[in-house]
């Protein structure tokens, strides 16, 4: 900052203005200026940069689950076959979380402080005892358009660093459960990867269109999250009035940011790289037929407090049924018309399949 200071001091010299060349950082530490740039550089990087990097993700998000809101596929809760759903709505889910925590990094404050060695005006007054140091130090650093942090110690105290760093690692939480599922729906062929011109699978593979996408992102991810996770751990504590471990830290900010990037970028480039095979959901949708369980243990459930029903202990029934077995169409239909249940109750079960028990799955991915 003294090298800065003497550049300026020269600069204003050099240009016939040493009657102010002492108003150089004046009553300033080093700190007025450096969370000033601090947060200037942050906020822009966020708003200009990173921000529309992630809302590209979102958007081809968005497009997606639209596009594929009716192709049904078979969950997998604890990776087993459960209640379908739609990959539309799968996909949803992801523009969801990421728009909700957007909002708040949206929102974030970008702060500054410009109040001296400790944060108490103390140089400013035995300088000019009657100017208003506090209100002079807000207008400018308002004026700049930051926050201003009227009560600190030598340093503005990096909360609003540490809340921004936590929430953008938790972006990056949600984009590595991202990647992490895409890559397993390509590797059960949910999705097939488009293949790009002039690009190199494996090594010695020919056939092989590796997802180096969702890997690359993945592992960018982490170093992000590793990065900024030091720094809200670092920047939350500063000794006393001051010490100087968040002066090396800082220095970080924009690896962590960067990588972060890299990954935005290859989500982007992935989810335009892939083909939703829906041939493939619907085969494995009908070789799970026992997933109707939940649905017909339910609908004699309600038959029973309707009256129209006595059966007792309906899950254990299905269970016997169900589990560890598989179940087809013909023997699901069978147990069914064998059901104690009115007849509506019964035609409905009868009429349902895999790719029909979605729910509202479509509906929730428009």
């Amino acid at each position: 900052m003294k090298a800065v200071e003497y550049l300026v001091r020269d600069r204003l010299s050099a240009l016939g203005l040493d009657a102010i060349a002492e108003l150089t950082h004046f009553a300033c530490t080093s700190e007025d200026i450096n969370s000033v740039s601090y947060a200037l550089t942050v906020k822009r990087a966020v708003e200009n940069v990173w921000l529309p990097a992630l809302d590209a993700v979102i958007a081809k998000l968005r497009e997606l689950g639209v596009e594929h809101a009716d192709a049904a596929m078979l969950s997998r809760t604890h990776g087993q076959p459960a209640t379908p759903s739609t990959m539309g709505k799968e996909l949803a889910v992801f523009a969801w979380r990421l728009e909700r925590v957007r909002a708040q990094i949206a929102a974030s404050d970008y702060l500054a402080k410009f109040s001296g060695a400790t944060g108490t005006w103390s140089a400013h007054l035995s300088a000019d005892p009657d100017a208003d140091w506090p209100t002079i130090a807000r207008e400018y650093v308002e004026g700049l358009g930051l926050g201003f942090n009227v009560l600190t110690t030598q340093i503005e105290s990096h909360d609003w660093q540490v809340e921004l760093y936590d929430r953008v690692r938790h972006v990056g939480g949600i984009l590595h459960n991202l990647a992490t599922d895409i890559w397993t729906y390509i590797s059960i062929g949910y999705f097939t990867q488009i293949p790009v011109a002039g690009a190199t699978g494996s090594s010695t593979m020919p056939h092989k269109i590796n997802p180096i996408r969702f890997e690359n992102a993945e592992a960018n991810l982490e170093l992000s999250a590793a990065l900024l996770g030091s720094l809200s751990q670092t920047l939350v504590t500063s000794r006393m009035q001051r010490d100087l471990t968040d002066s090396t830290t800082q220095r970080n900010i924009g690896v962590a940011f960067g990588h972060s990037l890299l990954a935005l970028d290859n989500l982007r480039r992935g989810l335009g790289e892939i083909s939703l095979a829906r041939e493939v959901l619907l085969d494995d949708l009908d070789h799970n037929w026992e997933v109707l369980a939940e649905a017909i243990q339910t609908v004699i459930r309600a038959e029973v407090v309707a009256g129209r029903s006595t059966i007792s202990d309906p899950y254990a029934l299905l269970k016997e049924l169900t589990r560890g077995h598989r179940v087809g169409a013909a023997e699901l239909a069978e147990f069914v018309e064998g059901l104690e249940i009115g007849d509506a109750a019964k035609q409905r079960l009868l009429a349902l399949t895999p790719a029909t028990y979605t729910g509202l799955a479509e509906r929730l991915a428009q």
